[in-house]
């Protein structure tokens, strides 16, 4: 029995269609269709998709004679993985013109797209992955409205090693709000603190600096011995002195900005 007769055989076996098969491969209905009538021949990575898929082995599948079962496959059918190189898991229910679910993980550049997409570049509604992207982004790398990662740049809250974003936190963080060893940004929070409106931090460099050591046109020192928390700095005259210097300024955010003071 030639490959394309084993293939159609072991299809209809599965109780799979043309086209259910070839969404698992990611191909087209018409190359299921080529491959069955022995028009064109599948590519070495396919063929292994295809052992996973069917529990067979590779030799015995693409070569003539009778087919052979795989004792180490272990793979659920409708959907598969490979084994040792990559996984992949793709949803059939659809949303937002996406699968519901796609994993897609392995060596390469394996690319996920879902509304839950988990993969080594991974998009979607959450995304997981070395490189991720998406309103909610947790990776390596990972872009979004919602970061976390080790390099995280997000348009509302990031979280990372070094992140940047509105809400930005991390031991590098960059943001209009800033809380890290070394934070830079319109309010800033950390160990050094970098500010064009608030700083506060052992070291802090603003318009209005809070900390130890501090180099501001308002400045607030604390000289207590021992004190790691600045509580001895009057967190209300740090709140009126921010009024002061930015009226109409939101009172939240004065707020938060003074919860460790005093």
């Amino acid at each position: 029995m030639k490959f394309d007769a084993k293939l159609q055989k072991l299809r209809k076996e599965k109780g799979l269609s043309q086209e259910a098969l070839a969404e698992m491969l990611d191909v087209s209905r018409q190359a299921i269709s080529k491959w069955e009538s022995g028009q064109s021949y599948p590519e070495m990575e396919k063929l292994l998709v295809l052992t996973d898929i069917f529990g067979v082995t590779l030799d015995s599948l693409v070569k003539d004679g009778e087919l052979k079962d795989d004792s180490d496959n272990t793979v659920s059918a409708p959907f598969w993985m490979t084994r040792g190189s990559f996984f992949e898991y793709k949803s059939k229910k659809m949303m937002f013109g996406m699968p519901l679910v796609h994993v897609n993980v392995g060596w390469g550049a394996k690319r996920a797209k879902g509304v839950l997409a988990i993969g080594n570049i991974a998009t979607g509604i959450l995304s997981i992955g070395l490189l991720s992207r998406g309103i909610l982004a947790i990776g390596l790398l990972s872009l979004g409205v919602v970061g976390i990662g080790c390099l995280s740049l997000a348009l509302l809250l990031s979280i990372g090693s070094i992140a940047v974003g509105t809400f930005a936190i991390g031991a590098i963080a960059i943001g209009v709000f800033a809380l890290g060893a070394l934070s830079i940004g319109m309010f800033t929070t950390g160990a050094l603190s970098i500010a064009s409106h608030v700083a506060v931090g052992d070291n802090a460099i603003g318009h209005i600096a809070v900390g130890r050591v501090t180099n501001g046109v308002r400045e607030f020192i604390d000289t207590t011995p021992g004190n790691v928390n600045l509580s001895a700095i009057c967190g209300y005259e740090v709140r009126e002195a921010i009024h002061e210097e930015f009226p109409g300024m939101w009172r939240w955010i004065s707020n938060m900005m003074t919860t460790f003071l005093g």
